[in-house]
């Protein structure tokens, strides 16, 4: 059994368990970090990080199709798809390497294989190079994230149906595929594979695409994707499906029409489940709640004294960002660091373009709520730098407070739109107001300029529009 006592034992090495792990490295703690796969977890090595290499390619390949516009002449432009695909993996193991010198430079042990909780306080180390190992631990940390949702009876194989994880690694590009889902995973990979060549189709079950967003967020990426020649086939059911050797066969059903489609490949977007395999013996029982999510209190801590569990694994938001701060804290507070928070306020980003990013409500909500407010709306075609830049697509869209102006939500799709998010949720964090954007001089020109002019149309005080 185990020899060693930790301070802290973390299980699950992604954007949660690493923070987790390093933080209480950093408060001087011994700490264990046990990753099934590498550090980094899903999000660096099959998610967010080797997504956005692809997503450059595209864009790259889409500017260089567009120079022409700026008065440049380029000819013979050819995308060698296996080279795209080499150089995302290059990024991810570079982003990896970092990670493990990270943990380190603050002296947490790092264990390759699966944790499972034998007891509370006891980690028995499953698979992997460190099967066999026992770690006693004062406290645990689950953070084992989520993978992808699956169609029962549809096999995934990496070549003819695929998650976001075969699809990352992808040997030879697809001449068409359908994508069912159209969340930000979606059309991502709508976005990049549409870029590149690939005839695609995109498919969403509910009546529009990212419908987590702002309906005239919506409605704007719809047209661009469409304008792209995207494939879109929202409010739409897929039925039927038969994988053969060559193709994918299906009936997209759209009411009392069903219409067949055959494509190359399929691409299954549609959300994500509770990654517990393997974790927990039967004498190890926390709460979870009715769709598979671990329970925890303002603390981060199980139904089981000294177990605590953050990110994914917790629910939603599904979000690097989101999970990374839920562990800070966790950590911070179960060591008496300072008082851990909850999560109340979180940017979404989906980096497909054009871009989209958003904070706090929609327009719809705040309707739905009986919410006494204004909209503050400026479109890019209005900004000198985003013409200037060859990017007028999109609009910045505000929901505010009628009386006080306090930003309730905010919405952004167009170029940048991930990095100029953050100027409205430092606001909203900090309880600044629109007329305060509105009176912070922003840099001429920039993109960002767009962020004051929205919270000064509110008031019809814009002045380029």
């Amino acid at each position: 059994m185990a020899n060693e006592v930790y301070d802290l034992v973390v299980i699950g090495g992604g954007p949660a368990g690493y923070a987790a792990a390093i933080r209480a490295g950093q408060l001087g703690k011994k700490v264990a970090c046990i990753e099934v796969e590498r550090a980094g977890g899903t999000c660096l090595n099959w998610g967010c990080i080797p997504s956005k290499a692809l997503l450059k390619a595209a864009e790259t390949y889409e500017a260089i199709q567009h120079a022409g516009d700026f008065g440049v002449e380029v000819k013979d432009v050819k995308v060698d798809f296996a080279k795209v695909m080499a150089r995302s993996r290059t990024v991810s193991d570079k982003m990896a390497g970092g990670i493990e010198f990270l943990f380190k430079k603050n002296k947490v042990e790092y264990l390759l294989g699966t944790g499972h909780i034998s007891v509370p306080g006891i980690v028995e180390i499953t698979s992997g190079p460190d099967k066999g190992k026992f770690l006693s631990a004062k406290k645990t940390l689950i953070a084992t994230g989520c993978r992808s949702r699956r169609i029962p009876g549809l096999e995934v194989d990496g070549e003819r149906v695929m998650t976001s994880r075969e699809a990352l690694v992808m040997k030879k590009q697809p001449k068409s595929i359908a994508i069912i889902g159209a969340g930000a995973i979606g059309v991502e990979f709508a976005y990049f594979l549409n870029t590149l060549g690939t005839e695609t189709h995109l498919i969403e079950m509910l009546d529009r695409v990212v419908p987590v967003e702002d309906p005239d967020i919506s409605q704007a990426l719809n047209r661009s994707f469409k304008k792209q020649g995207i494939k879109i086939n929202a409010g739409t059911k897929v039925e039927n499906i038969e994988v053969g050797k060559k193709s994918v066969k299906m009936e997209l059903v759209k009411g009392e029409k069903r219409t067949p489609l055959e494509v190359d490949t399929v691409l299954l977007s549609i959300g994500v489940v509770a990654n517990t395999e393997g974790l927990l013996s039967d004498k190890v029982k926390p709460q979870f709640d009715d769709k598979g999510y671990l329970v925890v209190n303002d603390r981060y801590e199980t139904s089981l004294k000294n177990v605590y569990a953050a990110g994914d694994i917790i629910g939603p938001p599904w979000l690097a960002h989101v999970a990374t701060y839920e562990a800070v804290q966790a950590v911070n507070g179960m060591f008496g660091h300072s008082e851990p928070k909850r999560v109340t306020l979180f940017p979404g980003c989906t980096y497909c373009h054009p871009q989209i990013a958003s904070v706090g409500i929609t327009e719809e909500k705040a309707k739905a709520d009986g919410l006494d407010f204004n909209i503050g709306k400026f479109p890019f075609s209005a900004s000198g730098k985003a013409v200037a830049v060859n990017k007028p697509e999109g609009f910045v869209k505000l929901v505010l407070d009628a009386k006080h102006g306090e930003i309730l939500g905010a919405h952004i799709i167009g170029n940048d739109a991930t990095e100029l998010i953050t100027e409205y949720v430092l606001a909203m964090k900090s309880e600044i107001t629109a007329d305060e954007i509105h009176a912070t001089i922003h840099a001429h020109p920039t993109m960002s300029e767009a962020l004051a002019e929205a919270a000064a149309s509110a008031h019809n005080e814009a002045i380029h529009i």
